[in-house]
């Protein structure tokens, strides 16, 4: 796909990753719809830096535990920009209080809807808008330690090993005319609650990471690149972990 002049709607665009797929893009040349749940403020100010490049951006807040809200956002996608070529599906919720026996319906039901109810919804909607012989790309944003069960984040790991198959079903459910693939994610930004966020991750690449090197903003938007600049890829999900979870 050729990207100058596509439209690209990323869920989570005004924070941390998702704020870095939104210049990815405009850098690359695409117009982008900018969803943000409560991050107002970061979502307007990486508006302005996609205005400053020359490309069209527009910001839009919707909880994506409701259903409905959900539900409204590639139709106004569609209203601002008339058709959206590109969905990254990059938010979602990882609750520290997540282990089987602290789960409640409430939280089972939040973490369901924001994890995997939103990206199955927006890709419904997102493909329905995809006519003709237009193309399209989804791209799911995971987890690398998904394929590696553990009794830790009970339900975040079961939304996430949904959102995994679900690129998989979808890849062969919408081909030929969309492709859709997923990155999964490994130590990519500092953990904001360590002391010194710094000395955490070099500590973390000496004692987890085999290549001994922690990821950044750039290692994920480089892949998410690659793989919207494929025709012949999809269905593949791509761990970006330096091969930490083929060890632990």
């Amino acid at each position: 796909m050729e990207l100058t002049g596509k439209t690209a709607l990323v869920t989570g665009g005004g924070i941390r990753v998702g704020r870095a797929l939104v210049m990815a893009l405009a850098e690359a040349g695409c117009n982008v719809f900018i969803h943000y749940g409560n991050s107002q403020t970061g979502a307007l100010e990486v508006q302005q830096e996609v205005e400053a490049l020359g490309r069209k951006a527009f910001t839009y807040s919707a909880d994506l535990s409701d259903a409905q809200a959900t539900q409204g956002i590639i139709p106004k996608a569609q209203e601002v920009f008339g058709q959206v070529d590109i969905l990254i599906n990059s938010a979602s919720v990882f609750p520290l209080e997540d282990k089987f026996f602290q789960v409640d319906l409430d939280l089972w039901e939040w973490i369901f809807a924001v994890n995997l109810r939103a990206p199955f919804q927006l890709s419904q909607a997102f493909a329905q808008q995809v006519a003709g012989d237009r193309q399209g790309k989804i791209i799911n944003i995971n987890d690398a330690r998904i394929p590696r069960p553990r009794p830790d984040h009970f339900v975040y790991r079961l939304t996430k090993r949904g959102l995994w198959d679900m690129t998989e079903i979808l890849a062969l459910e919408l081909a030929p005319n969309i492709t859709v693939n997923g990155l999964a994610l490994g130590q990519i930004l500092e953990a904001p609650e360590a002391p010194d966020p710094e000395e955490f991750m070099r500590d973390y690449a000496e004692r987890r990471i085999p290549l001994k090197m922690t990821g950044n903003p750039k290692v994920v938007t480089d892949a998410a690149l690659y793989l919207l600049q494929q025709d012949f890829l999809s269905g593949t999900t791509i761990r970006l972990d330096g091969a930490e979870y083929l060890k632990f």
